[in-house]
């Protein structure tokens, strides 16, 4: 048995990509897309069919085209998924609560015209303080939330105390900060990566938070291997083929059975001064939220320049 199909047996295996002839070929349960994933995918020729209905429902309108064209990629994703599929809200809203709120009903409500039932479909939205508050109040309304751009415990902590679905940490981007700012490399468990999403799994299932974890931005299959167990994992096409493609045991890293319960009384809740002051003081996290957005925000530029000249011919 290779090392995917005993991975699927202890998590819930997520496709990492926008191209939805790559996810076909891989069958896993869910799917994620975002900015960037879905510019690349809008590149190719076989789904230029997606852009165009996009525009002819949306009379050229730029923002409704370019929501209804998310919307569009998910819906042919969901055809091939027999989960749930996370659709992210326009990154340059991260700081605005209200805002986001809005643009998360949008998408639900493009998603229930196409006839996708709101249960099949996750927002995805920065985990700033603002993007958190925006993904609690969406989860009152029965819309299910996946906060991304996930790097620091402060984080972590205010997405399970806002009850939201599921968190991304971004196992692969951690990795990146520290090889650059040490210098120095890390393997298995070494990596402060999985060390980060590990330490937030062992506290969630510590205090029976319903939130669950989904490791995210993977550099290599070893960091995969590493957090066997975890409640999902969001991988790339190219790592799920060499998963596919190797041979050998699994080990199950994380397990809930094994990490022993804490009174949920001896939590002291975030608010925002506090949240910004844990936030902030880690440098890493920092960094990479301010710098995940400003890439999400000009892939999504990118993705508008697309369309405008699309809708001008």
């Amino acid at each position: 048995m290779n090392l995917l199909e005993q991975l699927k047996k202890v998590t819930v295996v997520v496709a990492d990509s926008g191209d939805v002839d790559s996810i076909k070929e891989l069958n896993p349960i869910d799917a994620t897309t975002n900015p960037s994933l879905i510019l690349q995918a809008a590149k190719l020729p076989q789904y230029q069919h997606l852009i165009d209905d996009a525009i002819a429902k949306k009379n050229g309108l730029l923002d409704d085209v370019c929501d209804q064209l998310i919307v569009n990629f998910g819906c042919e994703i969901l055809k091939v998924i027999p989960g749930r599929i996370s659709t992210e809200v326009d990154a340059r809203l991260s700081y605005d609560t209200q805002a986001s709120i809005e643009k998360g009903r949008k998408l639900i409500c493009l998603y229930q015209a196409e006839g996708i039932k709101k249960e099949r479909v996750l927002i995805k939205l920065a985990a700033t303080w603002q993007g958190i508050k925006a993904a609690e109040q969406l989860e009152k309304e029965g819309i299910s939330c996946n906060l991304t751009l996930l790097f620091s415990m402060a984080q972590a902590k205010a997405c399970a105390e806002a009850n939201v679905t599921l968190i991304s940490p971004f196992v692969g981007r951690i990795l990146d900060w520290y090889k650059h700012n040490e210098n120095k490399d890390y393997v298995g468990a070494d990596d402060p990566g999985v060390q980060s999403v590990t330490c937030i799994y062992n506290y969630y299932k510590s205090y029976g938070y319903s939130t669950v974890i989904m490791g995210a931005s993977f550099r290599n299959t070893s960091e995969i291997i590493e957090l066997a167990g975890c409640d999902l994992l969001t991988i790339s096409p190219v790592l799920l083929t060499q998963l596919q493609q190797t041979e050998g045991q699994l080990i199950v890293k994380l397990n809930a059975d094994n990490v022993k319960a804490k009174p949920l009384k001896d939590i002291l809740p975030l608010d925002e001064q506090s949240f910004s002051l844990q936030h902030e003081n880690d440098p890493m996290a920092k960094e990479k939220l301010t710098s995940g957005i400003d890439q999400f925000s000009i892939d999504q530029q990118s993705l508008e320049k697309l369309v405008t000249t699309l809708i001008s011919q």
